[in-house]
Parts: C-alpha cells; structure tokens; sequence
C-alpha cells in the first residue's frame, strides 16, 4: 500500500522550484496559479532568498503550489492514504478531491495571510529537538512555557513559543536530547500564538464546497482517518492553533498495511522520519525531477500488486 504525503513549512529553500518550471506545461500551470491567488509563485520559487520565502504569507502557498506540481509529473498514480504535516495537510486534501488546486492554493494563502498576522503580535519561532524521552522533553517544554507543536515521532518534537523560551531551552535542554535546531518559520505555529488566525480562516472556509475524499485521509490531529470533507475543512481550520501529531500519523500508515511512502516536493524532511519509524517502508522524496522515474517505478510496483 503506497502513502502519498506532503512536507510542512521549513521544507522550502532558495530556488528549489526552478527545476520543476522546466517541466512541460508546468510554468504555465503556476502562472494561473500565481494569478489566481496574486502572488507571483515564480518569482519567490526561483529567485527570491532564504529570508523572502521564509515569510509564512510567501513559504505556505509556496510550498503547497509545489507539492501539486510535482504530483501532478507523477502521471497516474492512486495512493493508498494521503497526509500531510502542518500545511501540507491542505496539499493532501487536494491530493484526496477535497478541494480541487485553486480551491487549495486560495485556501492557503489565505491561511498564510492570517498566520503572518497572528505572528506579528508576537516575537515567536520553532525549534526542533532531537533525541530524548518523549515524556520527559514534553514535561521540560511546559516548564519553560513551550508547546510540543510538532510531535513527529523517530525522536523528533517541536518546541514552540517565544523566542526568550526558546532561547531557555538552547541554555537548558531536556535530559537525553542531543541537539535543539532552530527551524526556518517565522512563528510559533500550531499554538496558542495562532489562535487569533482561527477565526479568521474559519470565515474564509465558508466559501468552500469540499467533496468527501477519494483516497483515505490520515488527519495530523490525532492520527485518524476521516470520511467526509466536511471534517477534513474543519480540521485544516483547527490545526493552526493545535499540535501536529504526525507520529499517530506514522502509526495509522502501519495500521493500514503501508509499504511505500512517496513524499512529495521539496520531499526530504518526512521520508527522514518514516526511515526511522517505519522499518520496512520503502520510502522516497521528491527533491528534483530526476527523482520522478524512480517514484513512477514504485507508483508502477504498487499499482500491479
């Protein structure tokens, strides 16, 4: 059974679409894209710096124009279950026919819109811990005053807060961890920091007309499937202020029998930690489209089986 997923933010680097716009049809493709949301996703994913498209209005809709394009070089393919981790949620429900890719990019510009602002109040940011007890990292974060934001599972969560919380933990780590990495977004998100963006991506949903999915979903909040696309709108709403639980995300792909995973463009950070949580899953990234013969041959093992 093949899972299909997509990265979440700090996934983007400088120039990595520039490759994929090489591809045919593809420039065009971003092109009304970039029309339809009024931002010039060329631009920022070929030119534009580190610091440009770290900008949570620019990195979201960027990322998730990427992950739709390089599924799409794909060809033919039917997963098994799609996820995806923070904003690539909204790329899988794309994947899945919840939303169809306007419906999805205008969605996540808007959320990053409101993101931005909710992270402008506040001087705040991400940093990710490696190693560790999962209990106790968890415990010392909340001494701190920190949120387990991203608990990913392999040895990996996501501490969350102010950046002088932040600076406490690089001073004080938990027993066990080995490393604390500062991530390339410019908020604490999935906190109590972006609860001001919940309202205001709940009015923006109401324009929706969501179709239940094709594929089986795998929800980032608590690792289950869900059924109708109605759920799946109001979960991507939610998410914004709550944890990301892609380890019951890991465990739920296991559940379900899953023996490849195909992570989607930039792919890197997500095959990362399946290779560590889901021994015997062969798994591959979506980096470049020199990578594409290599996913059609798995898509290609997975269909005949």
């Amino acid at each position: 059974m093949l899972v299909l997923v997509a990265p979440g933010q700090g996934a983007q680097t400088p120039g990595f679409l520039t490759p994929w716009l090489e591809l045919p049809g593809a420039a065009d493709r971003v092109a009304a894209w970039s029309n339809a949301i009024g931002l010039d996703l060329a631009h920022y994913g070929t030119q534009a710096d580190a610091d440009a498209i770290r900008d949570t209005a620019v990195a979201q809709p960027l990322l998730v124009a990427a992950g739709l394009l390089s599924a799409a070089a794909l060809g033919d393919v039917n997963p098994g279950a799609v996820a995806g981790h923070s904003v690539g949620e909204i790329t899988a429900a794309a994947f899945a026919g919840v939303l169809d890719d306007t419906a999805a990019l205008t969605l996540v510009r808007g959320r990053g819109l409101v993101m931005a602002d909710a992270a402008a109040v506040t001087r705040t940011g991400m940093s990710a811990l490696l190693g560790g007890d999962p209990e106790t990292t968890v415990a010392h974060l909340e001494k701190l005053g920190l949120t387990p934001a991203n608990v990913n599972g392999a040895g990996q969560i996501v501490a969350a807060g102010t950046l002088e919380q932040l600076a406490a933990l690089e001073a004080d780590k938990p027993e066990g961890v080995r490393r604390v990495v500062a991530l390339k977004v410019a908020g604490a998100f999935h906190t109590e920091h972006m609860a001001p963006a919940v309202e205001a991506l709940a009015k923006a949903a109401q324009d929706l007309t969501p179709a239940d999915p094709r594929v089986t979903y795998v929800s980032n909040r608590d690792g289950r499937t869900v059924a109708t696309g109605a759920e799946v709108v109001e979960r991507l709403v939610g998410q914004v202020a709550n944890p990301v639980r892609w380890d019951l995300c890991m465990e739920t792909f296991q559940e379900l029998g899953a023996t490849a995973l195909i992570e989607v463009c930039p792919g890197g950070t997500l095959t990362g930690l399946a290779k560590r949580a889901l021994p015997g899953v062969t798994t591959l990234a979506l980096k470049t489209p020199d990578d594409l013969d290599a996913a059609r041959e798995l898509i290609a093992e997975h269909s005949a089986a």
